[in-house]
């Protein structure tokens, strides 16, 4: 089954945001990267973090981690190589990151309505390695395209934390901690000689016989192989098996639903999310999918 791009671009046009539809103009060749920074400015906040429910599941208006993450997505994605929106996120990031380089699942707010309890109950005195390593690995792929984050203080710091943390992983690691781990180690891998050499026994926790379950997540919530592994030119895909990725893009786009979109597998908390976290997700299949060739 192949990828239905006109039923894509119906579905986010009468379900997504402003953004994810900007996302799409742009990844298609008919918009600008100006047109999708602005509509990323509408989460951004004075203090050069970003909040107001980019992360679908946390709807506080505050600067958030996960937003930042969002937002260096984004940032990539296009990329941005002239604004000063990358630096300063850095620099808020260096605001809030605790001693040891790693920075916390969450901070602290009050407007918690629509969010996640993950977000709400995260404990904002300690390091997550999971957070960190989603950050780092956006920000090392904006870093292609500018000397001013790869030399950025912060990201030296966190890519120093989150390759001490890998090192001392557990056995067992969670789904979402290898996904956000192989992220930062296939980002990181072409400017460091020791997240090189991490990817070639981490990769080992990546199934490729099936989807890995997400222990204590939703009933049916699971990663598939390209959520470990999205962009074709990923040092990871030396090491994983050829026809297993090719199988997991023919699922992916056997995926795409009636209605044009593409659904997500976890549990949304709020209705907004539920839509938004649709058109996120029809968005990164859409780039999947032409990215890597079947």
């Amino acid at each position: 089954m192949s990828l239905d791009l006109d039923a894509a671009i119906s579905f986010l046009t009468t379900h997504g945001r402003t953004l994810e539809r900007r996302r799409l103009r742009h990844l298609l060749g008919e918009g600008s990267a100006d047109e999708v920074l602005q509509a990323l400015d509408a989460h951004r906040n004075v203090d050069g973090g970003y909040g107001w429910a980019l992360e679908p599941d946390l709807r506080s208006v505050t600067s958030q981690p996960v937003a930042a993450m969002h937002a260096l997505e984004v940032l990539a994605g296009i990329p941005d190589t002239t604004s000063r929106r990358g630096p300063e996120l850095l620099d808020w990031l260096a605001g809030h990151s605790r001693a040891d380089g790693g920075v916390p699942f969450a901070l602290p707010y009050s407007d918690t309505d629509g969010s996640a309890p993950h977000w709400i109950n995260a404990d904002p005195a300690a390091s997550s390695l999971q957070m960190t390593t989603q950050l780092a690995a956006q920000a090392h792929r904006l870093a292609r395209h500018r000397t001013d984050i790869a030399e950025h203080p912060w990201l030296k710091t966190a890519t120093t934390y989150c390759l001490d943390a890998i090192e001392q992983t557990p056995s067992t690691p969670s789904a979402y901690e290898v996904m956000f781990a192989m992220h930062f180690l296939d980002a990181a891998a072409p400017v460091s000689p020791r997240a090189s050499a991490l990817l070639g026994t981490f990769v080992q926790h990546v199934r490729v016989d099936g989807p890995t379950p997400v222990a204590g997540g939703a009933e049916g919530e699971v990663l598939q192989l390209l959520d470990f592994t999205p962009h074709p030119e990923s040092p990871s895909r030396a090491l994983l098996d050829r026809d297993a990725v090719t199988a997991d893009l023919k699922r992916l786009a056997g995926r795409q639903r009636p209605d044009g979109g593409w659904d997500v597998t976890f549990t949304a908390f709020s209705p907004a999310a539920a839509l938004e976290w649709r058109g996120y997700a029809t968005v990164q299949a859409v780039a999947v999918l032409r990215d890597n060739p079947r």
